[in-house]
Parts: C-alpha cells; sequence; structure tokens
C-alpha cells in the first residue's frame, strides 16, 4: 500500500553527519589510488598516507567501542605503530568499518564533547587528498557542516573575536563581543586556517588578528 512505511530522517550532529559524508567521499578517492601513493608524506609530521588512514581508523574505532585515550600525538603514534604490519587494505577496511559507528557515538555524546574527533577525523581527509594531489583537498562534501563545528569549536575554545566572511557568507568566529580581527576567504583556506594546513596567502585577507589566533587543532 503506497505510503504505508515512511523512513524518518533523524539529522545528526553537524560532527557526526560530516563522517558520514566523508565515509563516501574518501572511500572514491582511495578506490582511484596508486597503491604506491600510500606511501606519500603528507602535512602531519612523519607520517605518510598510509599512517594517517591508520590513525583515522583507531581513532574511530576508539570512538565507536568507548575506548578512547587522549589522543596525544605519543598515544596517536603507538596506534599507528600497531598497524604497522597490517596490510594497507586492512587499514582502510578499518576506516570504512569505523565511519558510521564513530558517526553515531558522537552524535549521542552529551554536550557534542566527541564533536572535536569528528571535526579532526573529517580534516584527516584532506590531508589524504592533498598528498594525493586533489584540488581543494579540504572542500570536500561536508565542508560547509564543517564550518560550522569549526565556529562551534572556536568559542568554546574562547578565541579571540573575528568577523569572518566565508564565500560571501558572515560567520561570527570566536567568543562574543566586538571583533577585534577580520577574515575574508573562501571555504577551502578557511579550514586550512584553522587546522594549521599551509593556507595560500593569495587566498585570504586578515587584520586584526594573527593566524594562530584561527588555529583550532595543535
Amino acid at each position: 500500500m503506497p505510503g504505508r512505511y515512511r523512513v524518518t530522517l533523524v539529522a545528526m550532529r553537524p560532527a557526526a553527519e560530516i563522517l558520514v559524508r566523508e565515509s563516501t567521499a574518501l572511500r572514491l578517492v582511495l578506490d582511484e589510488a596508486d597503491p604506491r601513493s600510500f606511501d606519500l608524506p603528507t602535512v602531519c609530521t612523519g607520517w605518510s598516507v598510509r599512517d594517517v588512514l591508520a590513525h583515522c581508523g583507531a581513532a574511530l574505532t576508539r570512538t565507536a567501542s568507548g575506548n578512547l585515550h587522549r589522543f596525544t600525538p605519543e598515544d596517536n603514534q603507538r596506534d599507528v605503530d600497531a598497524r604497522k604490519s597490517w596490510p594497507v587494505e586492512d587499514v582502510i577496511e578499518e576506516l570504512y568499518e569505523g565511519y558510521e559507528a564513530a558517526a553515531a557515538a558522537i552524535d549521542a555524546a552529551a554536550d557534542g564533547r566527541l564533536d572535536g574527533i569528528g571535526i579532526g577525523e573529517w580534516m584527516h581527509g584532506g590531508d589524504v587528498r592533498e598528498a594525493l594531489g586533489a584540488a581543494d583537498a579540504y572542500a570536500s562534501p561536508g565542508a560547509s557542516l564543517a564550518v560550522d563545528v569549526l565556529i562551534e569549536r572556536s568559542r568554546r575554545l574562547e578565541r579571540p573575536a573575528v568577523a569572518v566572511t566565508v564565500d560571501g557568507e558572515a560567520q561570527s568566529f570566536g567568543v562574543d563581543g566586538e571583533p577585534v580581527g577580520r577574515l575574508t576567504t573562501d571555504i577551502e583556506t578557511f579550514i586550512r586556517l584553522c587546522g594549521g594546513r599551509r593556507p595560500d596567502e593569495t587566498r585570504y585577507d586578515l587584520a586584526g588578528v594573527a593566524d594562530t589566533d584561527l588555529l583550532l587543532f595543535s
């Protein structure tokens, strides 16, 4: 009978939904990648594409299972080292299997306490795309949601108030109050600035604050 069954779509927290979108977007890139490209270096110091994927898979698995650590550089490196002997196919399989379950855990976490994991793992997808030579690597599907998450994170971290215009749309970055700085840029460059990911200086205009005031990840 038509209309008997209905599917109700429940909106997820943006930090969770970007992982669901990334699970499809990054798969398309990795499926086309030359096997040798997994050894290419990334913006993450000392890590290859394979290492970034290993870190992401481990972080997603930990998030889904609740077996979290502090995600310090030392913790993350131990996770990567534990997967050094894995075939790259197994590294990628863990990554793919982790996206949806981790997204569900992030969505269910009270007060968005796991949102930082969601945006961090999404941003690593950009690290991979950049290493593989993709244009606008950090503007994959989900980028507009990523901007929302980053704006919210800037408030949580009490960054200086900056009047931000991203692709012509006004955003209020940082704490409430009169802006002490102004930024005009595109979405990809904004994400790079917030993540410390080597932005092109010709693609943004910043006044009143330094690049480091926009940094949301160490």
